[in-house]
């Protein structure tokens, strides 16, 4: 199998690390995230114009054309350079579910202005108390006289602060549907706040408000399981960009820190920790990679992408304690970058379904599985 990048694919990676170079740096980082806003307009219109809001979406569609390999290589330079902008939760992942689900009229209005950098969309799905797989919604949506309604809460919604229309996860008479909502209806009570690792997030509940079916209606269960595990698969790739960043700045900290006079890299048991550290990122880079180049092939499956998660986590952890650990007190502070990269590690771990639930998920589908006996 070639796992070299095309030159185009090359062009794209180094595109988006240039950007991403020139516009962050750690200090500007932490003044960003300080911002109310959490992230650089002008960062996320030049994303628009060189294409990655639209990376995935069909070129009639106003989009690129690419698929997951490109979205995995650049969520990995937004996870390098733990970039805020919220590419996955605002453009990629609602952008997906209105191509696969979306009705043609939904798709022509939306797709391009998502794109362009215009809308923003936000995955109001995970509810308080629901653990992953979440297969059921208390959010309850109703048809009456003049449309439908839904009643419920949505908590948490990843950047649903600045979202300019929400794509809510309901209950139908036939399963879980998806429909438009406007976030600044009455009837939509939003509550932003800041998470651990400095992004945003919002605690929506809504009350009867007026909402507008994906598509044609009715159940969306399998279109919601497929989208979810395109975005376990980019939350994957961009924990790739943390963890070679993290290992990275470990590397130069034992080569440059000294202790008793000489470098910290002269110390057997530092350096033979840090080859830990590669080898789980090397592991953890290759589930990566199986479950961006699965999409790329069509196979949607949920196993594949809880496999690659739960190695992401376990590989996550590791390396961001042991940075940490070896960076020592340094590592704690703000105005250093490896607490960040840790912290922004710990939220991917967490962010649909954390290492339990993925081995509790792979646990119980374990007799879908062939015994192999030697």
């Amino acid at each position: 199998m070639d796992f070299d990048l095309t030159p185009e694919q090359e062009m794209l990676r180094d595109t988006v690390r240039d950007v991403l170079s020139r516009g962050y740096t750690p200090e500007r980082r932490n003044e960003m995230v300080g911002t109310e806003l959490g992230w650089d307009p002008k960062i996320w219109a030049t994303f628009a114009e060189i294409g990655l809001l639209g990376l995935t979406f069909a070129e009639a569609d106003g989009g690129m054309g690419a698929g997951p390999i490109e979205a995995m290589l650049v969520m990995t330079e937004i996870g390098r350079s733990l970039a805020p902008e919220p590419v996955l939760d605002c453009a990629l992942l609602p952008g997906w579910l209105i191509a696969n689900v979306g009705a043609d009229a939904q798709r022509k209005e939306l797709l391009p202005r998502i794109a362009e950098g215009e809308l923003k969309l936000a995955f109001a799905h995970g509810e308080p108390g629901l653990r992953w797989p979440a297969t059921t919604t208390a959010t309850q949506a109703v048809r009456q006289a003049d449309g439908w309604r839904l009643t419920g809460r949505k908590h948490p919604v990843a950047h649903g602060d600045c979202a300019d229309l929400l794509i809510v996860s309901a209950a139908v008479e036939d399963g879980v549907g998806l429909f438009l909502v406007d976030p600044a209806d009455p009837a939509v009570r939003r509550a932003a706040y800041t998470t651990h690792d400095g992004l945003r997030g919002a605690d929506i509940s809504f009350d009867g408000v007026a909402a507008q079916p994906l598509g044609e209606g009715g159940d969306a269960s399998a279109a919601i399981e497929a989208a979810l595990a395109g975005a376990q698969a980019a939350l994957c790739a961009e924990a790739i960009g943390a963890m070679e960043e993290s290992l990275r700045l470990t590397a130069e900290y034992l080569k440059t820190r000294k202790q008793f006079g000489v470098p910290l890299r002269t110390f057997q048991t530092l350096t033979q920790r840090a080859a830990d550290m590669y080898v789980s990122l090397e592991l953890a880079r290759g589930m990566s990679m199986y479950a961006s180049m699965s999409l790329a092939d069509g196979i949607v499956d949920p196993i594949v992408a809880s496999r690659a998660k739960l190695r992401i986590g376990r590989s996550a952890k590791h390396i961001g304690q042991e940075a940490i650990q070896m960076h020592g007190g340094i590592g704690m502070t703000d105005e250093y970058p490896v607490g960040h990269y840790t912290a922004r590690l710990t939220a991917i771990e967490h962010t649909l379904g954390d290492s339990s639930d993925h081995l509790r998920y792979l646990g119980d589908n374990v007799a879908d599985h062939q015994m192999v006996e030697i």
